[in-house]
């Protein structure tokens, strides 16, 4: 065996307790526990029965650097990231200036090299189109070449057809890939809030699930018809979730991903007497109704749903306290995403198997990213999590500088206590 640089000792994985042995920043082995350890050289970290867990992967988030710092910027936004269990994380390109040049896309990179040398692992994602104004393509190549991992116009979807077809063929020529965001670009545009019930009760502008489900069907379209892969951000609804079991079935190459906290709030969240009109539930596409809730639930059950991501998007506290309808879209969730989406296994929602697989392997095996399954020479990416530690959502449990959240005040359960990259402690 290889010199051990560090030895994880009794851990438990999978319900048995374990020992784990690291060199040169790989799964060397995993062994049952043994009684006694000869460790020789290498660094001992006792886990005292912690659960160990495979970091896990965020393929949606707005670190807002360059241009909105006071809202987040590289260095916290992995310091949320490490803390909330997260080795991999990609980011979107509405920063200011717009990443749609390679100067944007090296400064990421070194601010997340300055700030995290050990990780968490930064990959940007490149503009789609230039100014993400859906008028001219980003030169894709290049942003290919100076590190982006994918490509997307994030928050503006491409109105034009043609040229969202032109851009994922042109992705596909550097082994990228697109995910859209998915928005009918004429329909309730980042109204916060579904169209229904409740948004006629609370008198504000909506959006129908339609919105969405419009462009997906587009877009799977699309995919079939170039058989080129796509990404569908942050699915929200059932008709959604029913275009792309439907095309899943015929061997479209379509993956798609929910958010959070799409599965434990409802649109209902809005009218609740300590709640209602909450600026930090505002969240583009919006929260649906608990039939859509369930369809997510199934979705990721069943394997329609590939992957989790948090779309975290920290806004700074005078932006959300004003009215509803003029309040930005984005709830921060790098914190609680672990927290929560544990729970739903806890509560028997969400299979163990699903919980991995979309905070993982899928996420990874999609954007062609380093996974850990704890198999040797696996990267030794993992964290150990307390999952009886209860704690309170508040501005000083949370490590992001976005403090928007509707968790705040909630008692959640199970916390990181310790987090690995390549077999370093980064926290």
């Amino acid at each position: 065996m290889a010199k051990m640089d560090l030895i994880v000792r009794r851990a438990q994985l999978d319900g048995k307790e374990v020992d784990i042995f690291v060199a040169d920043g790989k799964i060397a082995e995993v062994k049952p526990a043994a009684k006694e350890l000869d460790a020789g050289d290498a660094t001992v970290e006792e886990a005292f029965g912690l659960t160990v867990m495979a970091s896990m992967t965020d393929v949606h988030v707005h670190l807002r650097e360059p241009g909105f710092e006071y809202k987040e910027d590289v260095e916290s936004g992995l310091r949320a990231a490490a803390w909330g269990g997260f080795s991999n994380i990609l980011c979107m390109a509405n920063t200011k200036p717009v990443n749609d040049d390679t100067a944007v896309t090296r400064l990421m990179l070194e601010q997340a090299e300055k700030f995290w040398p050990d990780g968490p692992r930064l990959f940007p994602i490149g503009a789609l189109t230039k100014g993400l104004k859906g008028e001219e393509l980003a030169p894709m190549a290049e942003l290919a070449e100076a590190g982006c991992a994918a490509f997307s116009n994030d928050g503006v979807p491409v109105k034009s057809t043609e040229l969202f077809r032109r851009a994922m063929e042109y992705a596909s020529d550097w082994d990228r890939v697109v995910i859209d965001h998915c928005e009918d670009p004429y329909m309730g545009v980042a109204a916060g809030v579904n169209e229904g019930a409740v948004s006629s009760r609370l008198g504000l502008p909506a959006q129908p699930d339609m919105a969405e489900a419009l462009q997906v069907a587009r877009d799977v379209l699309l995919a079939e018809y170039l058989d080129i892969p796509i990404h569908l951000a942050h699915i929200s609804c059932r008709k959604s979730v029913d275009f792309i079991r439907a095309a899943k079935e015929r061997g479209v190459k379509v993956t798609a991903e929910t958010a959070p906290h799409y599965l434990i709030l409802t649109e209902d969240y809005l009218e609740n007497e300590a709640t209602e009109y909450d600026t930090n539930a505002k969240v583009n596409p919006p929260l649906r109704t608990p039939d859509d809730q369930q369809a997510l639930l199934d979705a990721l059950n069943d394997g329609t749903m590939d992957c989790f991501a948090t779309d975290h998007a920290p806004h700074a506290a005078f932006e959300k306290e004003t009215e509803f309808d003029v309040a930005p879209c984005g709830i921060s969730g790098l914190d609680t995403a672990l927290s929560v989406t544990w729970q739903l296994v806890r509560d028997g929602k969400l299979k163990k198997e699903a919980f991995t697989r979309a905070w993982t392997t899928a996420p990874c095996s999609i954007f062609n990213l380093p996974v850990n399954t704890f198999q040797p020479g696996d990267p030794a990416d993992f964290f150990l999590f307390d999952e009886s530690e209860e704690w309170t959502v508040c501005s000083e449990s949370m490590h992001s500088k976005g403090k928007n959240t509707p968790l705040k005040g909630s008692n959640l359960k199970g916390r990181v206590k310790t987090h690995f990259i390549q077999g370093k402690k980064i926290v």
